[in-house]
């Protein structure tokens, strides 16, 4: 049994926030982008990637900043067909943009090679797309309970080296629900991110994809 032990908010030192995107993505937390299959999430991160890669400032964000590392895990696409032109397209420098290698093995969210390529190359974005790819064989991702413990795993991760985790994730088929109880899985993926942020089309012009956020803990 663990040793009783009080914390006095007193003695809690207060930390500043620091942002990859303010107000939509924190640094050292889980952000979930998620839409309906089509809506533009995968283009939007990519879109996202190619400007952080090349120091390029983000869409209502004047922040100054230095090109910056991100691993991009995907299940869907192809890396040579698909993501490197679509990284192209948004000049992208590419040596900014590294993958974990899964020819051998799949990766998952519990699995020890995501900390490791962390660490090893400075990585402060982690994208895993979609989310559901990356559970884990043994995973039960309407379990709360087992949900809750590798969110945990990768929360303790995001924080420890001060990466923005970003998951993208597919909508289930519920319309007409609040996009939080249209996730797939349980709800404790939406309640362990501190920004879920969706993505869709606008009805009268569905030409044009809109980004909007429907939950914002830290800002």
């Amino acid at each position: 049994m663990a040793e009783l032990k009080i914390i006095s908010m007193e003695d809690v030192a207060v930390e500043e926030v620091e942002w990859l995107w303010y107000p939509y993505i924190p640094f050292g937390k889980l952000t979930i982008v998620h839409g309906d299959g089509g809506e533009g999430k995968t283009t939007l991160i990519l879109q996202l990637a190619a400007l952080l890669s090349r120091r390029e400032k983000l869409p209502c964000d004047s922040t100054e900043r230095e090109p910056i590392k991100i691993i991009y895990q995907t299940a869907e696409d192809g890396l040579g067909d698909t993501i490197k032109p679509r990284l192209f397209s948004g000049n992208a420098d590419c040596s900014q943009i590294k993958v974990i290698d899964e020819s051998e093995a799949s990766l998952s969210m519990l699995d020890e090679r995501i900390e490791k390529a962390i660490a090893e190359t400075g990585a402060k974005v982690l994208i895993l797309d979609p989310v559901q790819a990356y559970i884990g064989a043994n995973v039960d991702m309407n379990r709360a309970n087992e949900v809750r413990a590798i969110l945990s795993q990768l929360g303790r991760i995001a924080e420890q080296y001060r990466c923005a985790v970003i998951l993208v994730g597919h909508l289930n088929k519920a319309q007409g629900n609040k996009s939080n109880y249209r996730g797939l899985g349980s709800i404790d993926f939406q309640a362990a991110a501190r920004s879920v942020l969706v993505v869709g089309r606008i009805k009268d012009n569905p030409q044009v994809r809109v980004m909007a956020q429907s939950k914002s803990s830290l800002a």
